[in-house]
């Protein structure tokens, strides 16, 4: 043997199975643990790019988990305003870690934030933990802390009966209450309540705080739910915006590697966890930035089509067309998917930092 690469399998070398490959061919998953069958329970959450592998699993005909579908009487139209089905719960987008396991302690009344609702300039109330999933807010404080209350007890359900968790990791900056430690989507002021830095504080999560975090979920999860499977994802998605002084491309840089570098350190540890590759896929040399819009952020249905072929192809045992596309009849109504289809549609509390600054 002249050297161990010699005796290494062919998808180890770059100019093997990366350099002269074509793009739609690209499949850099070289085996998953395990599989996820169409009867069981998958549930979603995450970053906003978490909602398409919602939409795709629905779409593949998969149990797509909702535990929030919202009034029977409400067309699907509806129902996606109001961000029922975009996650698995009506929890919105969860950024960080850190809302992972704050969502579980509270819905399993572990943890109460002292936070109070906050007010638009319009006067309505939002939600601090879900300040995106009601359009225009609510009417009152006590409208919002009767559908806070329905809410964690639809989540609790959830981590309690689920089968598969798929989890979309996406910011590692955040801000937290300075009373409780209590961590928000989005910063106070942007969409509702008033900044005050005596109450907030800014925190950029560690590599070592998303570990952290991550082992506190899974052995919560692993109390009440002990034959429950999780698969991580990190989101391709750069940040829109950064609250530190540097270049908000040198942040996004951070925070992804910071994340993907955490979930590298736990998936080895536990055999109920994966990890798949849709940021490598997404954000890969080989695309030549073709699955980024032309605003370099938001990511084409192309790009996403070949990340879920890839994953329902390896996780889910599904062929995909030689296009890369998923050879699977849609399983849910047209009108559904079409209101979920397009990449704007997908919602996204950062957008609400530039909307704030040009009013």
């Amino acid at each position: 043997m002249k050297s161990p690469y010699h005796v290494l399998p062919v998808y180890t070398r770059w100019n093997r199975v990366v350099a002269g490959v074509a793009i739609e061919a690209m499949d850099p998953v070289v085996h998953f643990p395990w599989q996820v069958t169409p009867e069981q329970k998958v549930a979603t959450a995450g970053s906003c790019f978490a909602q398409h592998i919602a939409r795709h699993l629905r779409k593949a005909g998969f149990n797509y988990y909702v535990v929030e579908d919202g009034h029977p009487i409400g067309t699907p139209e509806e129902k996606a305003d109001f961000n029922y089905g975009t996650f698995s719960g009506r929890y919105g987008n969860l950024y960080t870690t850190r809302q992972l396991v704050q969502l579980f302690q509270r819905a399993f009344g572990l943890f109460t934030p002292q936070e109070g609702p906050w007010e638009t300039k319009e006067g309505r109330i939002v939600d601090p933990f879900r300040p995106n999933i009601q359009p225009h807010g609510f009417f009152s404080a006590k409208e919002m802390e009767a559908d806070r209350e329905q809410h964690l007890s639809a989540v609790k359900t959830m981590f309690e009966t689920l089968d598969v968790f798929v989890f979309t990791l996406g910011l590692t900056e955040a801000w937290r209450s300075r009373t409780d430690g209590a961590v928000f989507p989005i910063c106070p002021g942007v969409a509702g309540g008033t900044f005050d830095p005596d109450k907030y504080e800014f925190v950029n999560f560690s590599v070592m705080d998303a570990i952290n975090d991550l082992k506190t979920f899974f052995a919560m999860l692993r109390d009440i739910s002990p034959e429950a499977k999780i698969i991580l994802t990190v989101s391709p998605v750069p940040l829109m915006a950064t609250a530190r002084d540097e270049h908000v491309l040198v942040s996004t840089t951070y925070s992804k590697s910071a994340l993907r570098a955490a979930v590298g350190e736990v998936v080895d540890e536990y055999d109920h966890v994966a990890y798949f590759p849709s940021f490598e896929i997404i954000t890969g040399s080989y695309t030549r930035g073709r699955y980024f819009a032309e605003d370099l952020r938001s990511v084409t249905e192309e790009g996403v089509e070949h990340v879920m072929g890839l994953f329902l192809k390896h996780v889910a045992n599904v062929s995909p067309e030689a296009s890369g596309k998923v050879a699977v009849k849609p399983a849910q109504p047209d009108n559904f998917l079409s209101a979920m289809q397009n990449i704007v549609q997908t919602t996204c509390d950062e957008e609400l930092i530039e909307a704030s600054l040009k009013s």
